[in-house]
């Protein structure tokens, strides 16, 4: 019999999520080890082992919990990801995790993607000429999720008072983008396996710019267009992601749809949210048992 380790998130409806999986999974002669939170993984030369389980010997390792992801279990990933197949594979999910490396993947693909900038943080002059054309600047960590630590400039002034802070704090490059003139809403688009699943918006609150539901965002619900979709799909692939949620806005200034980011874990829909008619979970679920089923017979092959 296959054996696959799955650690998901369980807030938010995940823990019926996680049952769904391992049920579909079941009736396919698949079983699934659940719980298996890295943080608590140890390592020997006879393998990876967590709450008992050696991950060494299982058939694929499927990782979906974003807000409790730490540097020590990203680190147990990579290890793991050599020896088992890993759902996203890890050189995906580490290259989706840092916004400016993503962005250079998808503009090597000639994808629309915001226009960036990154500097050494003792060199920042190219970033204050860029408020000649940009006019505003968004201020990123190059890592992280949810809108932490965003800031957005208007002024060269404004953005210079900051650099005491940029050498105080353990920063070595600085990462800036366009930004971009929308609707304070935008498009988030789940693509599983190279196959569209579905599709929502995010609207920014009266008091914030950014649409994150973590910065008082709310969700909306959306129906793509055939370019989104395909741009959504041509995003993931740059990347190389099995499973993504694709944030794409409509910048007004240079009238077209611009991925802003790549996310390698995007949450399933609420129960609150499939009552307003977001209701792709049950394809979502079966695409990604179609993939595990798919990747773990090629590895048994």
């Amino acid at each position: 019999m296959r054996r696959v380790g799955l650690w998901m998130y369980q807030n938010g409806g995940g823990d019926l999520i996680e049952r769904s999986i391992v049920a579909k999974l079941k009736e396919r002669n698949i079983e699934v080890v659940v719980g298996l939170d890295l943080r608590f993984a140890t390592a020997t030369t006879d393998g990876i082992v967590c709450n008992g389980i050696n991950m060494s010997y299982l058939d694929a390792f499927f990782s979906y919990n974003a807000g409790e992801q730490t540097l020590a279990q990203v680190y147990m990933y990579e290890a793991l990801a050599s020896q088992i197949p890993t759902i996203n594979n890890y050189e995906a999910f580490k290259l989706s995790e840092d916004k400016f490396r993503t962005n250079m993947a998808m503009a090597s693909k000639g994808i629309r993607t915001t226009d960036f900038l990154l500097c050494h943080r003792e060199q920042i002059e190219p970033i204050s000429n860029k408020f000649d054309e940009w006019s505003k600047i968004v201020l990123k960590p190059i890592d992280g999720w949810g809108g932490t630590g965003m800031v957005l400039l208007d002024s060269r002034s404004t953005f210079e008072s900051l650099k005491p802070f940029f050498n105080q704090m353990d920063i070595r490059q600085i990462y800036v983008e366009r930004f971009i003139e929308n609707d304070f809403s935008d498009y988030r688009i789940d693509i599983v396996d190279g196959e569209f699943v579905g599709c929502y918006g995010r609207r920014a609150s009266e008091r914030d710019w950014r649409t994150n539901i973590t910065s008082g965002g709310s969700i909306i619900t959306r129906e793509p267009n055939d370019e989104l979709v395909d741009l959504a799909t041509r995003a993931t692939e740059a990347v190389g992601l099995e499973i993504a949620g694709v944030d794409i806005l409509y910048d007004r200034e240079r009238e077209e749809y611009v991925v802003l980011e790549v996310n390698g874990i995007p949450a399933f829909a609420t129960p609150e949210q499939e009552k307003l008619g977001i209701d792709f979970n049950t394809l979502k679920i079966d695409k990604i048992v179609n993939m595990i089923d798919k990747i773990t017979k090629k590895g048994r092959a």
